[in-house]
């Protein structure tokens, strides 16, 4: 078997490009089981009760915020 010499340089590199390299697979291994994601039926059954009512009866998120912290 050939001896082979390795700079300790590149081997920090190889180290550094195969960890950058694994986090990358990670995320989109995590991004992929987000878009996976199914509602339950009671989050189904919210949500389509939600969208029965029309815009004018709701109220924004700031409006929900004073309301909160006027008490």
């Amino acid at each position: 078997m050939e001896n082979v010499n390795i700079k300790a340089e590149d081997l920090k590199k190889l180290i550094r490009d195969v960890t950058q390299i694994k986090m990358m697979l990670l995320a989109e291994k995590e991004k992929k089981e987000m878009e996976e994601i199914e509602l339950t039926d009671w989050a189904k059954n919210e949500l389509e009760e939600a969208r029965k009512h029309p815009r004018s009866e709701k109220i924004s998120h700031e409006e929900v915020k004073r309301m909160i912290l006027e008490r």
